[in-house]
């Protein structure tokens, strides 16, 4: 069995310039943590595999394509490959998500 903590991820670089921690990476798929103090977004970007938010903690908005919605603790959100996409923190407290890639992804993000 192989347990990951979180906080013991080590913070990953990335052109967002937020805190994201790589929770599992395997051949198949691939977990994500983000977590977005106050004020901090995602710049707007498009990823070749398909992808889940699931919101661990606090309010924010995600954006998809033309929609935007804000969502909070529990929700999930499906967000296609090849669609922009963003995640934004207007609020005044932490938004923690859980962001999923199944398949693995294997080509480059694009930014916008």
């Amino acid at each position: 069995m192989k347990v990951t903590e979180m906080k013991s991820s080590p913070e990953k670089p990335n052109p967002h310039n937020v805190s994201v921690r790589m929770l599992y990476n395997t051949e198949h798929a691939q977990a994500v943590h983000i977590e977005l103090k106050p004020g901090e977004a995602l710049k707007k970007h498009m990823t070749p595999t398909d992808v889940f938010f699931y919101i661990l903690e606090g309010k924010g908005i995600v954006e998809i394509g033309d929609e935007q919605q804000e969502v909070s603790r529990d929700m999930l959100i499906e967000s296609p490959a090849k669609i922009p996409h963003r995640l934004m923190n207007p609020g005044d407290e932490i938004f923690r998500v859980l962001v999923v890639k199944a398949p693995r992804q294997t080509e480059a993000t694009r930014m916008l």
